[in-house]
C-alpha cells in the first residue's frame, strides 16, 4: 500500500496548542516543546485524517512546497504518521483524576511554629507531597532529620518532600547530602541566598536533586513565571484543562500557623493551632482558585504556553476580577503573547501599581 493510500495522524502525546500569535507542541512523552507559526496549526487540523492526494487537491495543487514542507517537519519530528487505519489510534484522554483531597503542601517552618503539631496534621490528611521552606532555623540539619525521621516512623503516605533553606556558612553538607542519599523521601533540596549558583543531578530518577541558587528566600519568592519553570507532561497538562496549576488540591501553613492555600496569599481558614486541617478544608472559601485555569485567565488565555505554566494568584497584575475572583496575568510573568517577546517582568511600568500594592519595589531590577 502506498502513501497516497494513507491518512494524515497525530501521534496521541503530541498536543497542539494555538496562542493568539502563534501555536505550541508540547510533546508529553519526551516533554520537550517546539514552537510553530498558527498556519501550521491549521493545516495540521484542517488536513488530519485526509490523505496527501487529498491534501494536495484541497489546496487545487497550488502551494506544493509549503505542504511537503509542513508534512516533513511534522514527520521528522514524529509528530504525525500515516496510516490506512486511524480509527485505531484514539486520541490522548484529557480526564484528570488524583485520588486524594489534598495532593501538595506549603509548610513554612519558623520558631513561631509548633513543628510536630503541623507533621501530625499533614500525615493525617495523607498528603503525598510536601515542602518545608525554613527561613529562620539556626539547625537546620537537625530539623530535617526530626521531619524525615517522623514520616519513616509512622510509615507516612508523605513519599516526596522538598526542603528549602538558606545558605550558612556553618552548615554541615556531608550531613545533608547524606539524608539525601539515604532517603528516598527527599525529593529536593533548593538552597537560597547560595555565594554561588548550581544544579546537582538527582539521585534518583527525577528525584534527589540539590539547587543552590543566589535568590533569597521569603512569602514574595514564589510566583515567578519563566520557560525554565514550563512542567511538559501529561500530568500538568490534563490538570491545566479543568483546574489552577499552583492552588488545585493545595494547603499551605504560614511562618505564623496560619492555614492558607498559599503562604503569600492573604485569606486564612484558621490556624493549625486550633484548626484542623480538614475543618480549613471544608470552609465554602477554601477551594474557590482550584478550578480557575489558564482559560480563564487575563492574557493567559491567549497564551500558546497556558497548559504546561503554572499559576500564580498571591501575586498578580490586579486588572480583571469577576465578584472576589481575582483572573488577572500573574504579576511576575514577563511574556507577551501577543508580540512573542520576554522581559523583565518587574520594570513593566504597567505592572508598577501591582508592584506596589504588594510591596515588592524591593524585587524590581535597578539596572534592568
Amino acid at each position: 500500500m502506498n502513501l497516497m493510500d494513507k491518512k494524515l495522524v497525530r501521534f496521541s502525546n503530541i498536543v497542539f496548542i494555538k496562542g493568539i500569535n502563534r501555536s505550541a507542541i508540547y510533546d508529553l512523552q519526551r516533554e520537550t516543546l517546539n514552537l510553530i507559526p498558527n498556519d501550521l496549526y491549521d493545516f495540521v487540523f484542517d488536513n488530519e485524517f485526509l490523505t496527501y492526494e487529498q491534501i494536495v487537491e484541497k489546496y487545487d495543487g497550488q502551494n506544493l512546497k509549503i505542504i511537503d514542507g509542513y508534512l516533513n517537519f511534522l514527520k521528522s519530528k514524529e509528530y504525525v504518521f500515516w496510516s490506512s487505519y486511524p480509527e485505531l489510534f484514539p486520541k490522548l484522554s484529557e480526564q484528570w483524576f488524583d485520588p486524594f483531597s489534598i495532593n501538595n503542601a506549603i509548610i513554612d517552618v519558623s520558631k513561631n511554629l509548633e513543628l510536630k503539631l503541623v507533621l501530625e496534621a499533614i500525615d493525617k490528611i495523607g498528603c503525598k507531597n510536601v515542602e518545608f521552606r525554613m527561613f529562620d532555623s539556626d539547625d537546620i540539619e537537625n530539623q530535617i532529620e526530626s521531619i524525615i525521621n517522623y514520616f519513616n516512623r509512622k510509615k507516612s503516605i508523605c513519599s516526596f518532600i522538598g526542603f528549602v533553606f538558606p545558605f550558612k556558612s556553618d552548615m554541615i553538607f556531608d550531613t545533608l547530602y547524606s539524608f539525601l542519599e539515604n532517603n528516598p523521601r527527599i525529593g529536593y533540596y533548593l538552597i537560597t541566598s547560595s555565594p554561588l549558583k548550581k544544579f546537582y543531578s538527582p539521585l534518583r530518577g527525577k528525584t534527589g536533586y540539590v539547587f543552590m541558587s543566589d535568590e533569597t528566600l521569603s512569602e514574595q519568592s514564589c510566583g515567578l513565571i519563566s520557560l525554565k519553570g514550563f512542567a511538559i507532561n501529561i500530568k500538568m497538562y490534563t490538570e491545566s484543562q479543568y483546574h489552577n496549576t499552583c492552588l488545585n488540591r493545595k494547603i499551605s501553613i504560614d511562618k505564623d500557623g496560619n492555614i492558607k492555600n498559599c503562604p503569600s496569599m492573604p485569606q486564612s481558614f484558621g490556624n493549625i493551632k486550633d484548626t484542623t486541617l480538614v475543618q480549613a478544608l471544608n470552609h465554602p472559601d477554601f477551594k474557590k482558585y482550584w478550578n480557575v485555569n489558564k482559560d480563564m485567565i487575563a492574557v493567559c488565555k491567549d497564551c500558546e504556553f497556558r497548559h504546561i505554566c503554572t499559576d500564580c494568584r498571591a501575586y498578580t497584575e490586579r486588572t480583571h476580577f469577576e465578584e472576589d475572583i481575582d483572573l488577572s496575568k500573574p504579576l511576575k510573568c514577563g511574556y507577551n503573547p501577543y508580540t512573542n517577546e520576554w522581559a523583565e517582568w518587574s520594570t513593566n511600568p504597567l505592572k508598577q501599581k501591582a508592584i506596589e500594592f504588594y510591596g515588592m519595589q524591593d524585587l524590581v531590577k535597578k539596572d534592568a
